[in-house]
């Protein structure tokens, strides 16, 4: 989520734009205006919502970069805490939803979630990108969106390319990001499709193996 986002980036000072939401928006942090933004359709949002719940999941809806769930259970105390975010409690998700949501996501036991990724990826495939980002978040979004996109339109935007970058993942939501960047990395702990992609490993997070990079990268050019 941008809103989740933003404390980091004022940590650190940065103020080019950041892709959120598995690429759906991209935003500029100082001015707050998204500079692209592509929901999922409302009709295959309602699908999904009926998929998910059917099959017995919490789910959660973003709608203007705010967290809406159909109650406060662990599964949405989960996201909310993991991330800092408000959750707003509105009941059920399906009678409530009457604008796109920018994403959808599904929590849950991992194996459970990942025998209901195998049955929604060809259930959807073609309307909406359907990813784990962690082991107990199936995540739903438009077609279009996938991290590479939204890579894709930031390089644009700022004038790079696929060879001056360095993309870093763990998820298998992070495929189509590694497959953009010129060298893709991956953190020892990554999904093993993510580790096949990468052309370096770095420690795993507990050994904070992302700035063990930025830092051996900063050190050389100094």
């Amino acid at each position: 989520m941008f809103q989740s986002v933003l404390p980091f980036l004022r940590a650190a000072e940065l103020d080019d734009p950041v892709v959120c939401y598995q690429g759906a928006l991209v935003a500029d942090p100082v001015t707050g205006e998204f500079l692209r933004h592509i929901p999922i359709p409302l009709a295959a949002a309602d699908e999904a919502l009926d998929a998910v719940i059917e099959a017995g999941f919490h789910i959660n809806a973003y709608v203007d970069d705010e967290l809406y769930v159909a109650a406060a259970t662990p599964e949405a105390h989960a996201y909310a805490d993991l991330n800092q975010v408000e959750m707003h409690v509105v009941g059920d998700l399906r009678e409530w939803l009457h604008d796109p949501p920018t994403k959808l996501v599904a929590v849950g036991d991992p194996d459970a979630l990942t025998e209901l990724e195998n049955v929604l990826k060809p259930r959807f495939a073609g309307r909406l990108f359907v990813s784990k980002s962690l082991p107990h978040f199936l995540e739903f979004a438009h077609p279009d969106v996938n991290k590479g996109s939204g890579l894709t339109f930031l390089a644009d935007r700022l004038g790079f390319e696929p060879d001056q970058t360095v993309a870093c993942g763990d998820g298998e939501n992070d495929r189509e990001l590694l497959d953009w960047a010129g060298f893709g990395v991956a953190v020892a702990n990554a999904h093993e499709e993510i580790l096949a992609r990468a052309d370096l490993v770095v420690p795993d997070v507990e050994h904070e193996g992302v700035a063990v990079l930025l830092e051996t990268f900063l050190d050389s050019r100094q």
